[in-house]
C-alpha cells in the first residue's frame, strides 16, 4: 500500500482544529472551526473521491479519539465516508493507549488495532501489505515521525485562504528537506487549492 496524507490547512501550514472548536483545543489554539466557512462543493467532492482509494486508515491518538466518537453512529449505508471508516481497517500509533482501548465503536468493533513497537518498522510492515492505500488524516504529531522517515509517498493538501499565525504545522523544523513532483493542483472557486504531491528527491542548491 502506498501511504498517502490528506491534510486540510492554511496559508502557513496550520492544520489543527479544522473542524470545531473542541476538536483540539491543546495548546490553547484559539481559532478551531476555521475550515467552516469554505463550504467548498468541490473540496466535498475531492474528499469522497479519496475514501474510494483506502484500502486502511493510520491515525495517531488524538485524530483516532475524534474519529471514533463520531464516525460510528453515522450508520446510513449511503454515506461512503462512513461506510469506508467504519469498515476498513484503521491502525492506531499511541504510546499511551492500551490494546484493550483501541476499539472501534458500533458494528465493527474488531477493525482498530494499536501498533507497539518501533513505529518506522511498524507502518513499513502495512505499506508492504496489499492494498492501494493506507491514509492517513488528522494526526500531526503522528506526521512529524512519518516525516522524519521518509515513509509518506503522496501529500494531497487542500490549502484554505487564511492565515492564523498559531497552531500545529504540517512541515515543522527537523523534517528532512525534499522536493515535491506536482502530480495534480486544482484552485476552487472559493480559493482553496487542492493539490497532490509526491516526494522527488532531495533539494538542489544553487545561485540566482
Amino acid at each position: 500500500m502506498k501511504l498517502t496524507v490528506q491534510t486540510f490547512m492554511t496559508l502557513d501550514g496550520v492544520m489543527q482544529a479544522p473542524g470545531g472548536r473542541e476538536e483540539d483545543p491543546s495548546d490553547d489554539f484559539p481559532h478551531g472551526g476555521w475550515q467552516a466557512t469554505f463550504d467548498d462543493p468541490a473540496v466535498g467532492g475531492f474528499v469522497l473521491e479519496l475514501n474510494n482509494h483506502a484500502s486502511a486508515f493510520l491515525f495517531g491518538r488524538r485524530t483516532f479519539d475524534i474519529f471514533r466518537g463520531y464516525w460510528p453512529d453515522q450508520t446510513d449505508p449511503a454515506n461512503p465516508i462512513a461506510t469506508a471508516i467504519n469498515s476498513r481497517p484503521k491502525y492506531v500509533v499511541s504510546r499511551s493507549l492500551g490494546e484493550a482501548d483501541a476499539t472501534w465503536r458500533g458494528e465493527h468493533p474488531d477493525t482498530a488495532r494499536l501498533l507497539t513497537g518501533d513505529v518506522r518498522t511498524a507502518v513499513q510492515a502495512l505499506k508492504d501489505e496489499p492494498g492501494d492505500e493506507l491514509q492517513v488524516w488528522g494526526s500531526g504529531q503522528l506526521l512529524q515521525t512519518l516525516l522524519q522517515h521518509e515513509l509518506v509517498d503522496r501529500f494531497r493538501l487542500m490549502t484554505f485562504p487564511l492565515v492564523l499565525g498559531a497552531g500545529r504545522r504540517l512541515f515543522n523544523h527537523g523534517i528532512p528537506p525534499a522536493t515535491m513532483r506536482p502530480v495534480d493542483v486544482t484552485v476552487t472557486e472559493l480559493g482553496v487549492v487542492v493539490g497532490t504531491y509526491e516526494p522527488a528527491g532531495p533539494v538542489r542548491y544553487g545561485e540566482m
